[in-house]
């Protein structure tokens, strides 16, 4: 495969790692550097430069909006998950009182932007049990018991770091819209983008943040925020600076009204070079439909190989919707596992809570890998915790 073969990191390891951080392609790498020369040569703070800039970063958004099913104009970018979560909640019409309804299986930077936020704005924080559950019907069951007539706010997923669980977005949505309050619907769409199809999910959220990074395989530093019409009627950004500002010679400190508003000051353009290469990469190998039905297929042989395994506990009883297969070994811990992978060049992670090893699978993973992992993990039991020669 041609994506595959233009990126080095896949050339030396086995690479079961992509949502922690996807590979980046040779091509991502190249259209940063002409990036950052093309700037060199126009300015680098000079009016023809400010054009270039204003024309990539254009056609990132467009790029990453279609991506999402909205219109540009709901679209800001980001760092990555975690301040495209911060900076819009902390913007929002808080009441005392208000209760924030947190999934189990949200990542430690986004629980913590709660806790926060909850003690400075006298808030209330209640957790919302689904790391146990894979089934819509479940997840729904227990957001039912869960919701209170005091609760604003619900955090989940797309898909659940942890265990690859998706949560039934769409539906929840609709539970939210018939609740008194109509809470807000934050995701974390850091496991789904680039995995899955995006616009129903989105759809369903008031906030949909993500990150390039990792399943899309683009430069670090770069990630995007997809905000509803609703929360972009009441929302105020948390920190300004000139990118959020309208630019209005009649009113210099106007804010822009859409969604612009939420992204600061200056940042490393040539990462949008480098990221819109990437998806144009991704592109090639086919659209987001035919691109999770490849993961689906890598990830399912996987799931199923693994449960064929003595001692071996996948953490969903059912094929992955998407790319992540979790499981635990027993009789070694999940560090021992993934450390024991390492020294014979599988690079996978562990988990703490809940205690499992995580592998991810994307359209760049090859059969012949995830047999290799298979065949590993079975040698554990053999070789005293270490993979056979």
């Amino acid at each position: 495969m041609a994506l595959r073969q233009d990126m080095p990191a896949l050339a030396n390891k086995i690479y079961f790692n992509y949502g922690g951080q996807g590979p980046l392609p040779t091509a991502s790498l190249h259209a940063m550097a002409a990036s950052w020369r093309r700037i060199q040569e126009l300015g680098p703070f000079a009016k023809p430069v400010f054009s270039y800039v204003e024309e990539l970063i254009a056609s990132l958004r467009l790029a990453l909006a279609a991506l999402c099913g909205v219109p540009s104009q709901r679209l800001a970018f980001t760092e990555n998950v975690t301040s495209g979560c911060v900076l819009p909640l902390w913007g929002l019409p808080w009441r005392p009182g208000d209760e924030l309804l947190i999934g189990d299986g949200e990542h430690p930077g986004v629980v913590a932007t709660c806790h926060e936020l909850a003690r400075r704005e006298q808030l209330q924080v209640k957790t919302l049990p689904v790391q146990q559950y894979c089934g819509a019907e479940q997840v729904l069951e227990r957001l039912d018991q869960a919701l209170q007539p005091r609760t604003r706010l619900v955090v989940l997923s797309h898909l659940l770091w942890t265990t690859g669980a998706a949560m039934p977005l769409p539906a929840v949505g609709r539970r939210l819209r018939e609740h008194v309050n109509q809470p807000w619907l934050v995701v974390d769409g850091a496991q789904s983008t680039g995995a899955v199809p995006l616009q129903e999910a989105v759809a369903a959220a008031d906030l949909y943040a993500f990150t390039g990074h990792k399943w899309l395989c683009g430069p670090e530093g770069l990630g995007a925020v997809a905000l509803s019409r609703r929360l972009l009627e009441v929302g105020t950004p948390t920190m300004i600076g000139w990118r959020g500002l309208a630019k209005d010679p009649a009113d210099p400190l106007r804010l822009h009204g859409d969604a612009r508003r939420y992204e600061i000051a200056t940042s490393c353009s040539p990462l949008a070079a480098g990221l819109l290469q990437s998806l144009h990469r991704l592109a090639t190998v086919g659209d987001p439909c035919q691109r999770l039905e490849r993961i689906r297929v890598r990830s399912g042989a996987l799931w199923h190989g693994l449960r064929q395994l003595d001692g071996v506990e996948t953490l969903l009883p059912e094929a992955p919707p998407a790319g992540m297969v979790s499981f635990r070994v027993r009789g070694f811990g999940s560090q021992q596992v993934v450390s024991a992978l390492a020294a014979r060049g599988l690079v996978l992670r562990s988990f703490e809570e809940p205690d499992c090893v995580r592998a991810c699978c994307h359209v760049t993973t090859l059969p012949t890998e995830s047999e290799r992992l298979i065949h590993e993990i079975a040698s554990l039991g053999t070789n005293s915790g270490t993979p056979e020669a």
